[in-house]
This record gives C-alpha cells, sequence and structure tokens, in this order.
C-alpha cells in the first residue's frame, strides 16, 4: 500500500473582524447556536487531515481549547497557538508549530470561513501532491474593472481569465516554511516597497516564483466580513437543514 503524505491545517482564528460591527470577534460569534469557528474546524476533522494548528488571538488561547475544542471533541487539534500581528505573522507561527510534525502537505484556512467542506479539503490534497502549490477560488460573475489612481476605469480583463480566492490554500509543507521564512527576513524591505501581502499564494508567488494553480472551490464558501454576510450565512445553514429533512 503506497503511504500518502501526512497532511496538516493551520486555522486561523485571531482575527478583530472590526467590519462586522459587533464587540465579539467574528469568528466566535453564534451561527445556528454554535460558533463560526466550529464549522471550519468540524469540516477539517472530517477531512483526510492528520492534524490542525489552530491560531488564536493572544488572549482567546485557552477559551479556544475549553469552550471550543474540548467542547466539541474536536481530536484532530493538535495546538493552539497565539498569532501575531499581521496575518502573515500568525501563519507563520502556525506553520513553527508544525516544524517537529513535518507534514507532507499543509492547508491554510480562514477561520471565519465556516463552509469549507471535506470534498473541498480533499480536492485540494489531490492537486497539492501533483503540483505542491494550490489555491481555492471560484470565476467571478461579474465583470471587474481595473481602477486608475484618479477612480477612473483603466482596464477590464476577461472576465474568464479572473477569480475570487478563496481559503483553504494548499501547499507542500518545505516549500510553504520555506516561503514564510523568506517573508519574515524580508518583511521590511517589503514594507518600505509599499507590498501588500493578502494570502498565502502571494508569499509563495513572490518567495519562491513558485507557479499556484487554481482549484475550483464553491460560491458558498464565503468568508464572513460584515452583517450581511452573517444573513447570508444563516440562510446557507437553514437551506442545509431542509435538504436533510427532505
Amino acid at each position: 500500500m503506497e503511504k500518502r503524505n501526512k497532511v496538516a491545517a493551520v486555522v486561523l482564528a485571531g482575527g478583530q473582524g472590526k467590519r462586522m460591527g459587533t464587540t465579539t470577534a467574528k469568528q466566535y460569534l453564534l451561527l445556528d447556536g454554535k460558533p463560526v469557528l466550529y464549522y471550519a474546524l468540524r469540516a477539517f476533522e472530517e477531512s483526510c487531515v492528520d492534524s490542525i494548528v489552530l491560531v488564536t488571538g493572544e488572549q482567546e488561547t485557552e477559551y479556544c481549547r475549553e469552550e471550543i475544542v474540548n467542547r466539541f471533541g474536536f481530536g484532530k487539534v493538535s495546538h493552539i497557538v497565539p498569532g501575531g500581528k499581521e496575518r502573515y505573522h500568525s501563519v507563520a507561527n502556525g506553520l513553527a508549530a508544525l516544524e517537529q510534525e513535518s507534514p507532507g502537505i499543509v492547508l491554510i484556512h480562514d477561520g471565519a470561513r465556516p463552509f469549507v467542506t471535506a470534498s473541498m479539503i480533499a480536492d485540494l490534497v489531490r492537486e497539492t501532491e501533483k503540483s505542491g502549490a494550490c489555491v481555492t477560488g471560484t470565476p467571478v460573475k461579474d465583470t471587474i474593472k481595473i481602477a486608475d489612481e484618479e477612480g477612473f476605469c483603466a482596464k477590464t480583463p476577461p472576465r474568464k481569465m479572473v477569480w475570487a480566492v478563496q481559503t483553504p490554500q494548499a501547499f507542500s509543507f518545505p516549500l510553504a516554511a520555506h516561503a514564510y521564512r523568506k517573508l519574515l527576513e524580508e518583511e521590511k524591505k517589503l514594507q518600505r516597497q509599499g507590498v501588500q501581502i493578502t494570502d498565502d499564494a502571494m508569499v509563495v508567488e513572490y518567495m519562491t516564483s513558485r507557479k499556484v494553480r487554481l482549484v475550483q472551490g464553491e460560491y458558498t464558501n464565503i468568508k464572513l466580513t460584515t452583517p450581511e454576510d452573517l444573513l447570508i450565512a444563516e440562510a446557507f445553514l437553514q437551506k442545509k437543514k431542509d435538504r436533510k429533512n427532505i
């Protein structure tokens, strides 16, 4: 029997979610009676992933351990570590916690995306075994305009070439670990150049020049950012319940 790569996940739950307009961070808001973060962790728990690192706010590690991980029995969560100032610092902390395990593949996911599925995770793992670097996303439905500095339309890229990128994003672990170590080494230089790191694929692209494959995801895999997103999430959950009762 062929030995498969060990697969790990880094789930990020350290954001403040200021645009949600609540005193509670968005990943801990209740969705059908359970924290938003619960749904993402459950998907990874039920997937082919072997271990999970949960990255939280510095003051929230014990809360997450007792009220989410232990309460809901997430046995694959091997580490709960505090995040950093920026998202990429938090990812770097999560990757560092996996150094001893040395998995073959790592998936990085935002805990505020509750509708990731085990099948989506499996698709990414399969593609990452082939190409070493993948992101899930969806082709855009709208025409996209590139604006100039004065707010006028400067360019209209062909819609079939434009994707909205989501998480999880998956990489060979050595590639991701190397890219993030290099990013931290060159952080100040990138800041001086005005480079803003917005996702993990960008880190890999900038730091290693590795091409990242796009993998078709689901339009339901939304990130909860504003109050409107919470309403949409509640509708998605209700639809799932209705389907089960048919």
